[in-house]
């Protein structure tokens, strides 16, 4: 019985079709394998060769090396996926240069501009969590530049790194 339940499990399509059915399998397989760090890395590199358009499997892979704590290779991935998806908005490669008006990057009505956002505070975050305390803090007042609101409440991490210089790390 549980054959038939896996077996369901592996081939449901959770992405709707965007995604090829044998990498979204792959996915699902590297999910399933999550203890077997080379057995679900092999799974999510396999689904990256199937559709390396697609940027769910660049996605896969940062959550894979985020969660394993492996946050050099996590910062790697996420790296491509701001390229990735700054070509999508037709924008700078280059955080530095990107401009508030470029994109619509305050607005929740604006998906790829908010995927951009969070990835960029994701890459910021790993910048700040590996000691690159110059570099996150940058990210983190570009992410303040390109959404004034601060709805990806990057002011939040910014808080916490300053408190943290001013050796206030208890608070």
């Amino acid at each position: 019985m549980s054959n038939i339940w896996e077996d369901e499990w592996l081939n449901r399509r959770y992405y709707e079709g965007i995604l090829p059915e044998a990498a979204e399998r792959h996915l699902h397989l590297a999910a399933r394998s999550y203890a077997d760090d080379a057995c679900a890395e092999d799974h999510l590199m396999d689904a990256i060769a199937i559709a390396p358009e697609h940027m769910v499997v660049y996605l896969g892979l940062y959550k894979f090396y985020f969660y394993k704590g492996r946050l050099s290779e996590a910062l790697a991935t996420a790296r491509i996926c701001l390229q990735r998806s700054a070509a999508e908005l037709g924008i700078d490669p280059d955080w530095r240069k990107v401009r508030e008006r470029q994109a619509d990057f305050g607005s929740f009505d604006a998906p790829r501009a908010r995927f951009y956002m969070f990835v960029l505070k994701a890459y910021g975050y790993l910048h700040l969590r590996l000691g690159h305390l110059a570099t996150g803090s940058k990210i983190m007042d570009k992410l303040i530049e390109l959404d004034p609101t601060d709805k990806i409440q990057a002011r939040v991490l910014l808080e916490v790194l300053q408190k943290k210089e001013g050796g206030d790390e208890d608070e």
